[in-house]
Order: C-alpha cells, then structure tokens, then sequence
C-alpha cells in the first residue's frame, strides 16, 4: 500500500456506534422526576406544561380516561393539543401523527398502547404523567426524546416501585426537582409504605432522605406510621 493510502486510510473520521440500550438511553437523556399525589398532578401539569405551549409535546398517561380529561382541560386553557386513544379509528390515529410530525399539532395525548404503533419525530419534551404499568415501555418512550430533547415524570406513591425498577434498568437515578411555589394539598395517602424495610446501601439511604424532605410537603404525618413493624 503506498504511503498515500495509508495517509487517507489513518484520516478517514469514524463514527462511534450508537446504542439503544436500557442504559445508554438512560444515560443519553436528561430526566426529572417531580413527587406528587394523584389528586395533585393536573395542577402541576400545567405549570410544568405552560412553558412549554410552543413545543412539541409528548404525554403519555395510563388510561383513556386520563387522556380525554386532560384534553378538555388544555382546549380550556387555549393549547393546541389533541389525544388519541383506543376509542380512536385507526385513521384518526394517523391523521393525529401527522399533524403532530409536521408541528401543526403541538401536544399530543395518547396512552402507552397506541404510543407503540405511532411513528412520531420531533419530539421535544415527553411528559409521562403516570409511568407506565410495564417497565420496559418508559424506553420506548425515552426513545423519542433520545439526545434531542427531555423526559419529566409525575411520580406519585404508587409509581415509586416502578421508578425504582426503571432505575435500576438503566443503572441512573432521574434527577428529582421540586416546583418552586407549588403548593401540595394534604389529603390523605391511599397507601403507606412500609417503613420497616431497611435501605441496602448508604446511597440509598441518602436518596430516601431527599425524598423524605420532598414528600414531608404533602404527606400528612398521621398517615405514616414510623414504628418498625415486628416480623410475624
């Protein structure tokens, strides 16, 4: 090979391989967690969201239910938002995923089942207003906004064992923020954890320290009972 072509071949630029694991996604793009009951996730919905009236938005919610209040809700407060749902024709699915790649649509509602069989770009800001029942299914999501744009979960009580599990996948923690001046209202909790469980390292201690501090806002200290509980 002569020395001109061992010069090229030394310049040639290579592009590193990119991959969608669990972990590489995870690590790729940025996350934020709010704590918040149920009762209190509209309200800070749309703080969250307001900002974001000219972006293209993602939310994801668990139920047909959820994503037909919610649309009502953001009609009411001028958003140029739609949902999809299963009580949509498949036509009326697609026009929705066309309207929203071409940014004329600028919020799009749908339920992690119909999220699956849409093809949707340009995705700025994904907003999962509850985590989805399976796992796996938060990186499908993830995978939109992948290097491109943001993720933020609403985390209730019930969503935290699928917040720890969803962590552990993709070997980060999300970055957890509180929204400054939101005030949490103070009804009771529908289920207390148990608090006899021991954490399995100091980092995790830590971390349920900080979220201590956040919840102590809006969990009514006679709903948490502190005493260990004895085995049985």
């Amino acid at each position: 090979m002569s020395e001109e072509n061992t010069t090229l071949n030394e310049e040639k630029p290579t592009t590193p391989k990119k991959y969608y694991d669990y972990i590489s996604v995870g690590n790729r793009t940025p996350q934020t967690a709010y704590f918040v009951q149920q009762h209190d996730k509209t309200r800070m919905l749309l703080e969250l969201i307001t900002p974001l009236k000219d972006k293209q938005v993602l939310l994801i919610v668990k139920s047909k239910k959820s994503a037909e209040k919610l649309q009502t809700l953001l009609k009411e407060k001028e958003f140029n938002v739609l949902n999809v749902n299963g009580n949509h024709r498949a036509s009326q699915i697609e026009d929705a995923q066309t309207a929203f790649n071409a940014k004329d649509l600028k919020i799009l509602i749908t339920t992690d089942r119909i999220f699956e069989t849409m093809e949707l770009k340009n995705v700025e800001t994904l907003i999962n207003y509850d985590l989805p029942f399976e796992a796996p299914d938060y990186f499908k999501g993830l995978r939109t906004v992948d290097e491109t744009g943001n993720a933020i979960s609403l985390i209730d009580p019930q969503d935290e064992g699928q917040l720890e599990t969803i962590e552990l996948m993709m070997k980060c923690e999300m970055k957890e923020e509180e929204l400054e001046g939101f005030e949490h209202t103070n009804r009771a909790q529908t289920q207390v954890k148990d608090k006899s469980k021991k954490p399995r390292h100091k980092k995790v201690a830590q971390r349920a320290k900080r979220k201590a501090e956040i919840k102590s806002k809006w969990v009514p200290a006679k709903e948490v009972d502190e005493t260990p509980k004895e085995d049985t």
